[in-house]
């Protein structure tokens, strides 16, 4: 995610406790939908299209505090 950022990225993980959050509850939306689309998990197609949502959210979260802070 955000390729072009990967240093910004690594820079924010270890200054900003809020940018943690969100990428590590971004990464872990990603593993569950994952889970959930191959059936290792149990969970039905809308449980996957709501996790879809929150993980596009967050996702959003993390490339404006990115630009933001990219721009400083």
């Amino acid at each position: 995610m955000f390729p072009e950022y990967r240093d910004l990225i690594s820079r924010l993980k270890t200054e900003d406790a809020h940018f943690t959050r969100l990428f590590d509850e971004h990464n872990e939306l990603d593993q569950r939908i994952k889970n959930l689309e191959a059936r290792i998990e149990l969970g039905t197609e809308t449980e996957i299209e709501t996790l879809k949502k929150e993980k596009l959210n967050l996702k959003d979260q993390l490339h404006a505090i990115l630009k933001e802070a990219d721009a400083a």
